[in-house]
C-alpha cells in the first residue's frame, strides 16, 4: 500500500455520458460486451420501457454530478441504431434538460450497417446526434461471414454512402488479425476504409476473449508475426492518408479525434447509465466507479420495483488512481501533460516516480516535468508498460482489462 494522506482534488475533470443499449440482432461469436441477441419470440427490442428506464437512471444520477455540465454524449451497445430516431430524441431531450451539453458537444451513436435506412438515420441527425461510428470491420464478404456478422460486404458499402449524406463525422471500427485473413486482405480493408474519406478510423487487433464463442472454439487465426505485419502496415497506410495515430487503435483526422474517448484516457468523469453500464465519478475526497445491473431483464425490473439500478459501487484507492490513469492515458500516442495526473488523480508524481524511472530505463516511455509519453517500443509492448504500474498483489490480467 502507498503511504500516503487521503488525496484531495482541486478542480473536477470534464464529464461525459454513456448510454447502453444491450440488445444485438446477432451476439458477434467474438464478443465479450454486455450485447444480448433478440430472441426469435421478440419482434422488437422494448423501446418505451427502456427509454423510460434510461431516463430514470439518469435522474437518479444527478444526485452525484449535479451543476455540472456533458462534454460528450455516446450512445452504445449492442445496436442502438436498432432504436427508432424517436426514442433518441426522447433520450437526447432528457438529457438536455437535466445535465446540458457544453456548446458543440460530440453526440456520438454507434450503429450496425445491417440497421441503415437512410430516412431513420437523417432523423439520427435531426435528434441532435452529430457523430456516427459504424461497425463495418470489414469489406471481404468471406471474412464477414467468419467473423458473424450480419451484414455483407455491399450493405457496408451502403451504410458508409448512406452516413456521408448526413454526417460530416463518421468514424468506421475495422478488425484485422481476422480468421483466413492475409496481409493483402487487411491492406484491402484500410485501403477501402481511408479511400471513402471519414473523419476517423478504429483499426482492433481481433482477440479470443473468455465467455465468448471463439474462445470455446478457436478459430485459426494469423501468427504473431503477420498480426504484427498488419498493424505497421495499417499505421503506415492511415499516415499516408492524413490520419493521425493519436491513440493505440485510434486514427484520426486533424481536430477529429474521438473527444469522448480522450475523455476515458486522460481518466475524466462519465457517468454510465443503461443495463450493465459503468461510471466514474469524481468529488473532492473520492472517486467511485458504479456498474448498473447488467442483465436487461433485471435492469428494467429493478426499475419497475423503484429499487435503485446499482449493482456495484466502490471507492478507488490511492494505488487504483494512479494504476487507472497510467492505463488510460499511456494509450495516447502523444501521452500526457506531467502536471495533469496530480490534477486528475490528486496524488503528487512522485509516487510513480520509481514506476517511471524503470519504464524510462527500459525504453518503454520518456518523461520529464512537463511531459510523459510511450516511446514506440512502449507503444508496441503497451502492456508490459502498464504492468510495471500495477499495483502489488493484483492480477494484471483482471486489472488490464477491468475499464470500458
Amino acid at each position: 500500500m502507498l503511504d500516503w494522506p487521503t488525496p484531495k482534488l482541486k478542480s473536477l475533470p470534464p464529464l461525459s455520458l454513456y448510454v447502453h443499449f444491450p440488445w444485438c440482432l446477432k451476439k458477434c461469436p467474438y464478443c465479450d460486451f454486455n450485447s444480448h441477441e433478440l430472441r426469435t419470440d421478440e419482434s422488437r427490442v422494448p423501446e418505451e420501457e427502456y427509454v423510460a428506464t434510461l431516463i430514470r437512471d439518469l435522474e437518479f444520477a444527478l444526485q452525484d454530478v449535479w451543476g455540472r455540465r456533458l462534454s460528450s454524449v455516446f450512445l452504445g451497445g449492442g445496436t442502438p441504431s436498432l432504436f427508432s430516431a424517436e426514442a433518441m430524441d426522447a433520450v437526447l431531450t432528457a438529457v438536455r434538460t437535466l445535465l446540458p451539453l457544453e456548446h458543440f458537444a460530440e453526440v456520438t451513436l454507434e450503429a450496425n450497417p445491417g440497421t441503415f435506412e437512410a430516412q431513420k438515420f437523417a432523423d439520427f441527425r435531426k435528434a441532435g446526434i452529430n457523430r456516427l461510428s459504424i461497425g463495418i470491420q470489414s469489406f471481404n464478404p468471406r471474412h464477414l461471414k467468419a467473423i458473424g456478422r450480419v451484414h455483407d460486404d455491399q450493405e457496408a458499402h451502403r451504410a458508409v454512402d448512406i452516413a456521408l449524406k448526413y454526417f460530416d463525422n463518421i468514424n468506421l471500427d475495422l478488425m484485422y488479425a481476422l480468421p483466413g485473413q492475409t496481409l493483402e486482405h487487411a491492406q484491402a480493408d484500410i485501403e477501402a476504409a481511408c479511400a471513402r474519406g471519414v473523419t476517423h478510423i478504429s483499426a482492433y487487433h481481433l482477440t479470443l476473449e473468455p465467455n465468448t464463442l471463439f474462445y470455446r472454439f478457436p478459430p485459426k487465426l494469423p501468427d504473431d508475426e503477420t498480426a504484427a505485419a498488419m498493424q505497421d502496415m495499417i499505421e503506415q497506410t492511415t499516415s499516408n492518408h492524413q490520419y493521425r495515430n493519436y491513440e493505440t487503435s485510434a486514427f484520426a483526422h486533424a481536430g477529429k479525434e474521438s473527444r469522448h474517448n480522450v475523455n476515458y484516457w486522460l481518466f475524466g468523469d462519465y457517468v454510465g447509465i443503461g443495463a450493465g453500464a459503468h461510471s466514474k465519478i469524481s468529488f473532492a475526497d473520492k472517486i467511485v466507479r458504479q456498474m448498473r445491473y447488467k442483465q436487461p431483464k433485471e435492469y428494467l425490473a429493478k426499475a419497475r420495483m423503484g429499487e435503485s439500478l446499482i449493482q456495484v459501487q466502490q471507492e478507488l484507492t490511492v494505488e487504483d488512481r494512479s494504476f487507472e490513469f497510467m492505463m488510460n492515458a499511456l494509450r495516447l500516442t502523444g501521452g500526457f501533460d506531467t502536471p495533469l495526473f496530480q490534477e486528475r488523480t490528486g496524488l503528487p508524481i512522485a509516487v510513480v516516480q520509481q514506476h517511471l524511472d524503470e519504464a524510462e530505463q527500459r525504453g518503454l516511455l520518456v518523461h520529464d516535468h512537463l511531459r510523459i509519453k510511450p516511446t514506440v517500443l512502449g507503444r508496441r509492448f503497451l502492456n508490459d508498460l502498464l504492468q510495471i504500474f500495477l499495483p502489488e498483489n493484483t492480477s494484471s490480467d483482471n486489472a488490464l482489462k477491468s475499464l470500458p
